[in-house]
């Protein structure tokens, strides 16, 4: 993964992402790692060495290398070492449209407990991990996407979605989402875009994208907010130019979403390999 080097005593971050907006990362860590946050994103991955520990859906769980991670969009969650050694890890961040590109309207898959020893879904995730780099050719990544999203849906216990839910005016109000992410959108306006009545898009749009729309907005803004930071932009500007009202309004959002808060997750891009 490309970045500079920067030292940070409590762990570092290597992190690439793609064109179709796919988040790579490697990191290791001891101590406590991330508060508790929620994204809109699948976050899926391997523990690399180490035992990598974090409270989710009201229980402490523990991932080991061999098992995999899944945890589900906008499920809270935070992260700290299980030893004193600290952990390694390798994970991908996943929006939902991607899995929905495959599955196409199906049920969101769910894995109880967010961590599994499905052999399946181990490889997949392993073979996501190698291949969804930026150098990668197309149908390479759109091959270890195919393979993630099945394996997901094989290993799941997918929840059911009502038959009257309209996959097609989600998709619609999403869309206009990534174009307006910086601006004041309402949900009537939503709801003209997509066809459909306010609460039904409501409804619809949660369960096909596991989030909701103001959320997904708020995620829009940060994605483009740390791409900012990373090219030098000042927080300051930052928060001006992605739709927050100031720099407290997006610090407080980042932290939310991330765990960390904005200076801190810069300072910890592109630390060094050897942990």
């Amino acid at each position: 993964m490309n970045g500079d080097t920067r030292k940070v005593r409590s762990g570092w971050i290597y992190r690439s992402e793609s064109n179709d907006g796919i988040e790579r990362i490697e990191a290791f860590f001891r101590g406590n790692a991330y508060s508790m946050h929620r994204h809109d994103t699948y976050a899926i991955g391997v523990t690399l060495a180490g035992v990598q520990c974090f409270h989710y859906r009201r229980s402490l769980r523990s991932s080991l290398p061999g098992q995999t991670m899944v945890l589900h969009p906008d499920e809270a969650h935070d992260g700290q070492a299980g030893t004193n050694e600290g952990f390694r890890y390798r994970m991908l961040y996943v929006q939902p449209a991607a899995i929905q590109e495959v599955l196409g309207g199906q049920s969101l898959p769910f894995i109880e407990g967010g961590v599994t020893t499905d052999p399946r879904l181990f490889e997949a995730t392993k073979a996501a991990l190698r291949q969804m780099h930026p150098d990668a050719e197309p149908l390479e990544r759109d091959d270890a996407l195919a393979g993630l999203a099945l394996a997901l849906d094989s290993a799941s216990g997918a929840r059911s979605i009502r038959t009257s839910a309209d996959f097609a005016a989600a998709r619609r109000a999403r869309e206009y989402l990534d174009a307006s992410c910086t601006r004041t959108v309402t949900l009537d306006e939503l709801a003209a875009v997509s066809g459909q009545d306010r609460w039904s898009l409501s409804r619809d749009f949660r369960a096909f994208y596991g989030t909701s729309p103001y959320r997904y907005l708020v995620m829009r803004r940060l994605e483009a907010a740390r791409a900012m930071m990373t090219c030098g932009v000042s927080l300051v500007d930052t928060a001006a130019a992605t739709g927050f009202a100031d720099q407290s309004h997006m610090t407080r959002h980042f932290r939310s979403a991330y765990g960390i808060p904005p200076a801190r997750w810069l300072a910890m891009m592109g630390g060094p390999r050897d942990g």
